[in-house]
């Protein structure tokens, strides 16, 4: 009887990076399989939080949620997956890394470095428990680094102030603060204001690029909320969050890996 394959989850914004890091893997470990490739930081804790795999390579800079954000959020929804940060920052990675809670791959990736980060994760896989206090060492590290990012990496561009967007056959000027949520509709954007809705003809992947991050949140795969839209949020039975809005009736629920993002509201 063949024992079960090690598995993982890759996430890389960059489809030209991802596809040699999924090359770079198959060859420096041909048993690991790969359950998801996904290009941003939501769909990579939604995959982490359902298929629990045993080893997630994250880049860190990612839209949406960056990867120590799904990192955190992954400690709950599965402790037991082994963290690698995939960054291009060494100057501000290699320190807190090399403590050891999680492993690094410094871009472009070098095939010996791969294989040691391989021969560690192994390592770490074949313990037959967590050491201890090993989940709250690595929430530590990344509180430390996540306070450091911005700074570190240096926001490049201005947050988005206003969009266009349409309504029927008319286009509509709409401040970003007045925005309610963003939900996700195939290749386009449904931006919901106080007054309706209007459609973007971007992909909410795109505009995650340019939110300021410190006032709108993604809450699901599909869904990005204006924090200041908020009223309240509870949880159901379930764990998922239910965000109440100031200005509509709907209620826009959380998934819950995505929970772990508010604890501190």
């Amino acid at each position: 009887m063949n024992a079960p394959k090690t598995t993982c989850v890759i996430a890389e914004d960059e489809s030209l990076l991802r596809e040699a890091l999924v090359a770079a893997l198959r060859k420096a470990w041909p048993d690991l399989e790969i359950l998801a490739e996904c290009a941003d930081g939501g769909s990579a804790l939604e995959a982490i939080a359902e298929l629990t795999p045993d080893v997630a390579f994250l880049d860190i800079r990612m839209p949406g949620l960056t990867g120590l954000e799904v990192a955190a959020s992954a400690v709950a929804a599965s402790p037991r997956t082994q963290v690698v940060f995939v960054t291009a920052y060494d100057q501000y990675a290699i320190d807190a890394f090399d403590k050891g809670a999680v492993d690094y791959l410094l871009k472009p990736i070098q095939p010996e470095r791969l294989m040691q980060t391989v021969q560690r994760v192994q390592s770490r896989l074949a313990a037959p428990t967590l050491p201890a206090g090993a989940n709250e060492s690595l929430t530590a590290l990344l509180d430390q680094l996540t306070a450091a990012l911005p700074r570190k990496l240096g926001e490049a561009a201005q947050p988005l102030t206003w969009l266009t967007a349409s309504i029927g056959n008319a286009t509509r000027l709409i401040m970003v603060d007045d925005v309610l949520y963003f939900r996700a509709d195939h290749k386009y954007t449904t931006v919901m204001t106080a007054n309706g809705e209007a459609l973007l003809r971007k992909p909410i992947k795109e505009l995650l690029e340019v939110l300021d991050p410190s006032n709108f949140k993604q809450i699901h795969r599909a869904t990005v909320v204006n924090l200041k839209a908020i009223d309240s949020i509870s949880r159901d039975d379930t764990g998922r969050g239910l965000i109440k809005l100031k200005a509509r009736p709907e209620v826009l629920t959380v998934s819950q890996p995505f929970m772990h993002l508010f604890r501190a509201m």
